[in-house]
């Protein structure tokens, strides 16, 4: 029976004793998109005050962004703006941020790659607050997954990671209501918070956190095609914290030798000790099982 494919360049998952469960190209660098405004936001709370009024600057408001558009000289205050960068990936409000935080949207990125050194995320360069495409910029799924247990340590970040909708107001009273980019908060049966990134380089990411009886599931996934298999692999992923022998039944990278060429082989590392004949095949909206005979065992 041949394995399923993951639908990502790159993705982890991590149990809540920090046990990797299945892993695809953990180390390999990629272009993180907006995932790095879990670091923007961690910095700029240790900096500010969630009540701190910051001014959009020029270079703040001009900034390539999705919508809503924040304009030059409004005000927001800091919860606000933590609200649009990390719920909507509004780019406009991590550069607000990062300046109120250091004076300069470039002196913010060394406090940033200071604080990816200390969690301990060493394959990590951040260029900017954004996560914009710009000169050397990269992290690993193994890294994200560092970043994102420490986010989680923050109660606002987790708060806000939360959130499905908000509005959020000037200083001078005008309302912008957003809605989270993150799908998979609107799930019936579990939901997985997170921050969602996509630039064209990057493609689609999404570092998440779920909670279980027994703790948190760190999920992270970098480079998918498409936001379908974005929330694909994600779930993928969330399925094997819970039950780790499902990562049996996913193909596992390798690199043929001298070739550069990437070729798939089942993964039987990630698991080790569980046996195939120990899944139990009862999710009937499983993304790992969806396609299998229902008997694993047969041929």
């Amino acid at each position: 029976m041949p394995g399923k494919t993951l639908p990502a360049k790159a993705a982890v998952v991590i149990d809540p004793f920090g046990t990797v469960l299945y892993a695809k190209y953990p180390k390999a660098r990629l272009a993180p998109a907006s995932t790095v405004k879990l670091v923007t936001a961690m910095v700029a709370i240790d900096l500010l005050k969630a009540e701190d009024i910051v001014r959009i600057s020029e270079k703040a408001g001009k900034v390539r962004t999705i919508p809503p558009r924040l304009q030059t000289d409004e005000e927001f205050v800091v919860i606000d703006l933590l609200n649009l960068a990390l719920m909507k990936s509004i780019n406009s409000a991590a550069v607000a941020l990062a300046e109120a935080a250091a004076g300069s949207e470039e002196n913010f990125v060394v406090l940033m790659n200071q604080r990816a050194q200390e969690i301990g995320a060493h394959d990590t360069l951040f260029a900017n607050a954004s996560g914009l495409p710009k000169g050397k910029q990269y992290s690993t799924v193994s890294d994200l997954a560092l970043i994102m247990k420490a986010a989680l340590s923050y109660p606002l970040i987790r708060e806000i990671l939360a959130k499905k909708i908000c509005v959020v107001r000037t200083t001078v009273g005008r309302e912008i209501f957003i809605e989270n980019s993150n799908h998979l908060l609107w799930e019936d049966q579990t939901v997985i918070i997170g921050k969602t990134g996509y630039t064209g380089n990057a493609r689609h990411c999404f570092v998440g956190a779920m909670d279980t009886g027994n703790g948190t599931i760190i999920t992270a996934v970098l480079g998918a095609r498409s936001r379908h298999g974005l929330w694909k692999a994600t779930e993928m992923l969330a399925e094997i914290g819970v039950h780790p022998e499902l990562a049996l039944l996913l193909e596992a990278p390798r690199t043929n030798r001298g070739s550069g060429k990437a070729s798939v082989k089942k993964n039987k590392a990630v698991t080790a000790g569980v046996g195939k004949d120990l899944v139990t095949p009862d999710f009937q909206k499983s993304w790992v099982l969806r396609g299998y005979p229902q008997q694993l065992g047969s041929n």
